[in-house]
Protein backbone atom coordinates (compact mmCIF):
# COMPACT_ATOMS: atom_id res chain seq x y z
CA UNK A 1 0.00 0.00 0.00
CA UNK A 2 1.54 3.65 -0.75
CA UNK A 3 2.60 5.38 2.27
CA UNK A 4 0.44 8.44 1.50
CA UNK A 5 -2.93 6.12 1.80
CA UNK A 6 -3.51 6.59 5.95
CA UNK A 7 -2.26 10.14 5.81
CA UNK A 8 -5.06 10.77 2.95
CA UNK A 9 -7.95 9.06 5.25
CA UNK A 10 -6.57 10.99 8.65
CA UNK A 11 -7.11 14.48 6.44
CA UNK A 12 -10.40 13.20 5.01
CA UNK A 13 -12.03 12.38 7.85
CA UNK A 14 -11.10 15.61 9.78
CA UNK A 15 -11.87 18.16 6.53
CA UNK A 16 -15.86 17.89 7.94
CA UNK A 17 -14.99 19.41 11.19
CA UNK A 18 -12.44 21.97 10.57
CA UNK A 19 -14.26 25.43 11.28
CA UNK A 20 -12.16 27.31 9.00
CA UNK A 21 -11.46 25.07 5.83
CA UNK A 22 -12.81 26.25 2.49
CA UNK A 23 -16.05 24.67 0.71
CA UNK A 24 -15.37 22.93 -1.91
CA UNK A 25 -18.08 22.78 -5.00
CA UNK A 26 -20.22 19.82 -5.09
CA UNK A 27 -19.26 19.01 -1.18
CA UNK A 28 -22.99 18.43 -0.53
CA UNK A 29 -23.57 15.96 -2.94
CA UNK A 30 -20.85 13.42 -1.41
CA UNK A 31 -20.76 14.97 1.89
CA UNK A 32 -17.05 13.98 2.02
CA UNK A 33 -17.82 10.24 2.15
CA UNK A 34 -16.19 7.68 0.51
CA UNK A 35 -17.66 4.55 -1.41
CA UNK A 36 -16.69 1.07 -0.51
CA UNK A 37 -13.27 0.35 -1.61
CA UNK A 38 -12.77 -1.77 -4.76
CA UNK A 39 -11.31 -5.45 -5.05
CA UNK A 40 -8.54 -6.34 -7.23
CA UNK A 41 -10.73 -8.50 -9.37
CA UNK A 42 -13.11 -5.57 -10.27
CA UNK A 43 -10.44 -3.40 -11.82
CA UNK A 44 -8.51 -6.08 -13.24
CA UNK A 45 -12.25 -6.72 -15.14
CA UNK A 46 -12.62 -3.29 -16.03
CA UNK A 47 -9.11 -2.95 -17.11
CA UNK A 48 -9.12 -5.97 -19.55
CA UNK A 49 -13.27 -4.50 -20.88
CA UNK A 50 -11.44 -1.36 -21.94
CA UNK A 51 -8.34 -2.61 -22.97
CA UNK A 52 -5.58 -0.08 -20.80
CA UNK A 53 -4.17 -0.66 -17.26
CA UNK A 54 -5.30 1.88 -14.74
CA UNK A 55 -2.47 4.25 -13.31
CA UNK A 56 -1.36 3.17 -10.18
CA UNK A 57 -2.02 5.78 -7.61
CA UNK A 58 -5.69 5.54 -8.97
CA UNK A 59 -5.33 2.10 -8.30
CA UNK A 60 -4.10 2.72 -5.20
CA UNK A 61 -7.03 5.33 -4.39
CA UNK A 62 -9.75 2.98 -5.29
CA UNK A 63 -8.57 -0.09 -3.57
CA UNK A 64 -7.08 0.82 -0.32
CA UNK A 65 -9.46 4.27 0.17
CA UNK A 66 -12.87 3.98 -1.71
CA UNK A 67 -14.23 3.46 -4.89
CA UNK A 68 -16.77 7.05 -5.83
CA UNK A 69 -17.51 9.80 -3.60
CA UNK A 70 -15.46 12.45 -1.81
CA UNK A 71 -13.25 14.22 -4.42
CA UNK A 72 -13.51 17.72 -5.73
CA UNK A 73 -17.06 18.77 -7.48
CA UNK A 74 -19.87 16.64 -7.35
CA UNK A 75 -17.71 13.72 -6.53
CA UNK A 76 -15.45 10.45 -7.75
CA UNK A 77 -17.64 8.33 -10.48
CA UNK A 78 -18.11 4.52 -9.56
CA UNK A 79 -15.57 2.68 -11.80
CA UNK A 80 -18.28 1.08 -13.65
CA UNK A 81 -19.83 5.07 -15.22
CA UNK A 82 -16.48 6.01 -15.85
CA UNK A 83 -15.58 6.69 -19.65
CA UNK A 84 -12.39 6.72 -22.00
CA UNK A 85 -11.77 9.81 -24.14
CA UNK A 86 -9.68 10.89 -26.48
CA UNK A 87 -8.78 14.94 -26.65
CA UNK A 88 -9.67 16.69 -29.82
CA UNK A 89 -7.25 16.84 -32.41
CA UNK A 90 -5.28 20.84 -32.86
CA UNK A 91 -7.56 22.84 -34.63
CA UNK A 92 -6.92 26.89 -35.81
CA UNK A 93 -4.22 27.81 -33.19
CA UNK A 94 -5.29 30.05 -30.26
CA UNK A 95 -8.81 27.89 -30.29
CA UNK A 96 -8.97 25.22 -26.98
CA UNK A 97 -9.21 21.28 -27.02
CA UNK A 98 -11.95 19.15 -26.04
CA UNK A 99 -12.57 15.66 -25.28
CA UNK A 100 -14.53 13.44 -27.23
CA UNK A 101 -16.08 9.71 -26.08
CA UNK A 102 -17.51 8.84 -29.45
CA UNK A 103 -14.62 6.70 -30.72
CA UNK A 104 -11.87 6.39 -28.31
CA UNK A 105 -9.82 3.98 -29.89
CA UNK A 106 -10.81 4.76 -33.40
CA UNK A 107 -8.95 7.84 -33.15
CA UNK A 108 -5.43 7.02 -32.36
CA UNK A 109 -4.89 9.55 -29.48
CA UNK A 110 -3.83 9.21 -26.35
CA UNK A 111 -6.72 8.26 -23.64
CA UNK A 112 -7.71 9.69 -20.80
CA UNK A 113 -10.75 8.44 -18.29
CA UNK A 114 -13.36 10.64 -17.37
CA UNK A 115 -13.49 9.83 -13.52
CA UNK A 116 -14.93 13.11 -11.62
CA UNK A 117 -18.27 14.35 -12.21
CA UNK A 118 -18.10 18.37 -12.67
CA UNK A 119 -21.35 19.14 -14.14
CA UNK A 120 -22.20 19.97 -17.35
CA UNK A 121 -20.14 19.65 -20.45
CA UNK A 122 -16.74 19.44 -17.91
CA UNK A 123 -14.79 16.64 -17.33
CA UNK A 124 -12.01 15.74 -14.79
CA UNK A 125 -9.99 13.28 -15.99
CA UNK A 126 -6.50 10.81 -15.59
CA UNK A 127 -4.74 10.03 -18.54
CA UNK A 128 -4.26 6.43 -18.86
CA UNK A 129 -1.87 6.17 -22.23
CA UNK A 130 0.79 8.29 -23.26
CA UNK A 131 3.01 10.87 -21.96
CA UNK A 132 0.79 12.58 -19.26
CA UNK A 133 -0.18 8.78 -18.29
CA UNK A 134 -0.96 8.96 -14.43
CA UNK A 135 -2.05 12.80 -14.79
CA UNK A 136 -5.31 14.51 -14.01
CA UNK A 137 -6.64 17.52 -16.17
CA UNK A 138 -9.83 18.66 -16.26
CA UNK A 139 -10.97 20.43 -19.29
CA UNK A 140 -14.33 21.38 -20.88
CA UNK A 141 -15.93 18.24 -22.96
CA UNK A 142 -17.25 20.65 -25.91
CA UNK A 143 -13.69 22.84 -26.00
CA UNK A 144 -15.33 25.97 -24.41
CA UNK A 145 -11.91 26.29 -22.80
CA UNK A 146 -8.63 24.07 -22.95
CA UNK A 147 -7.66 21.55 -20.61
CA UNK A 148 -5.53 22.37 -17.52
CA UNK A 149 -3.16 19.77 -16.71
CA UNK A 150 -2.13 19.21 -13.21
CA UNK A 151 1.23 19.98 -11.85
CA UNK A 152 0.62 17.21 -9.26
CA UNK A 153 2.84 13.82 -10.33
CA UNK A 154 -0.48 11.54 -9.93
CA UNK A 155 -3.63 11.16 -8.53
CA UNK A 156 -3.03 11.12 -4.79
CA UNK A 157 -0.62 14.21 -4.80
CA UNK A 158 -3.52 15.96 -6.90
CA UNK A 159 -6.13 14.38 -4.04
CA UNK A 160 -4.10 16.14 -0.84
CA UNK A 161 -3.37 18.60 -2.63
CA UNK A 162 -7.51 19.58 -2.48
CA UNK A 163 -7.47 18.37 0.95
CA UNK A 164 -4.37 20.97 1.98
CA UNK A 165 -6.05 23.86 0.51
CA UNK A 166 -9.42 22.80 1.57
CA UNK A 167 -7.96 22.38 5.55
CA UNK A 168 -5.98 25.92 4.73
CA UNK A 169 -8.85 27.90 4.19
CA UNK A 170 -7.64 28.78 0.51
CA UNK A 171 -9.54 30.04 -2.72
CA UNK A 172 -8.88 27.32 -5.30
CA UNK A 173 -10.00 28.24 -8.85
CA UNK A 174 -9.17 25.17 -10.35
CA UNK A 175 -10.83 22.69 -7.76
CA UNK A 176 -13.50 25.10 -7.17
CA UNK A 177 -12.78 25.91 -3.72
CA UNK A 178 -13.94 28.92 -1.90
CA UNK A 179 -12.09 30.47 1.33
CA UNK A 180 -14.48 31.10 4.03
CA UNK A 181 -14.33 34.66 4.11
CA UNK A 182 -15.59 35.00 0.86
CA UNK A 183 -18.29 32.08 1.42
CA UNK A 184 -19.72 34.15 3.92
CA UNK A 185 -20.73 37.25 1.70
CA UNK A 186 -22.54 35.52 -1.72
CA UNK A 187 -22.06 37.92 -3.64
CA UNK A 188 -18.16 38.27 -3.46
CA UNK A 189 -18.54 34.25 -3.99
CA UNK A 190 -20.34 34.81 -7.51
CA UNK A 191 -17.82 37.37 -8.72
CA UNK A 192 -14.84 35.34 -7.55
CA UNK A 193 -16.13 32.87 -9.51
CA UNK A 194 -16.93 34.67 -12.65
CA UNK A 195 -13.51 35.60 -12.66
Amino acid sequence: MDPRIPRLRRKLAAIPFQPLRSHSFGEEKHGFRLGPKLAEAHLAAFEAEHAIALPDAYRQFLTHLGGSGASPFYGLLPLERCSLLVMNPRGEPGTPRGFDGRNPRGDGGDLFLHIIEMGCSDVCVIAVTGPLTGRVLIGNGDGYWGPNVSSAADFLDWYERWLRHMSAGRDNRALELTSPRLHAHPRSYRMARKL
